[in-house]
């Protein structure tokens, strides 16, 4: 039992379950973004290009023969891809700044001072009622 516990108390960290959900959501993201480029950012940019559809561009090594595939080096892809991953290191860059700028307001914030303590808060009361009189 006693490893089946250091798991579940592994397990319900809060890092390793912040980590966890980073990680579902940074893939929805990418999917997020892949469709964004392959289907909004690359279509104008082939029109531009002359017509380009760049998921289909290649270099064919080996042209397909009975069953076998085509063998094709696809450069297309691999620009979306790069395309992909700049703006997602783009958006990446912008959250860790906006925390970094939020944590830094944070810090750079006054602290509110400490009350004082019983004794003094006493003795300015007894002061006030001697100044009464």
């Amino acid at each position: 039992m006693g490893m089946m516990q250091e798991f579940k108390d592994f397990a319900m960290r809060g890092n390793v379950v912040d980590m966890a959900v980073g990680i579902v959501i940074g893939g929805a993201f990418g999917k997020i973004v892949s469709s964004f480029v392959a289907d909004v950012i690359m279509p104008p940019i082939g029109i531009l290009l002359g017509n380009v559809d760049f998921s289909e561009l290649g270099i064919v090594l080996k042209e397909a023969a009975g069953d076998a595939a085509a063998v094709t080096i696809s450069y297309g892809k691999f620009i979306q891809t790069v395309v992909d991953f700049v703006i997602i290191a783009f958006a990446i860059f912008m959250v860790v700044k906006g925390m970094s700028s939020m944590k830094k307001k944070e810090e750079e914030a006054p602290a509110e001072p400490p009350p004082p303590p019983k004794e003094e808060v006493l003795l300015t009361e007894i002061r006030d009622l001697l100044q009464q009189k």
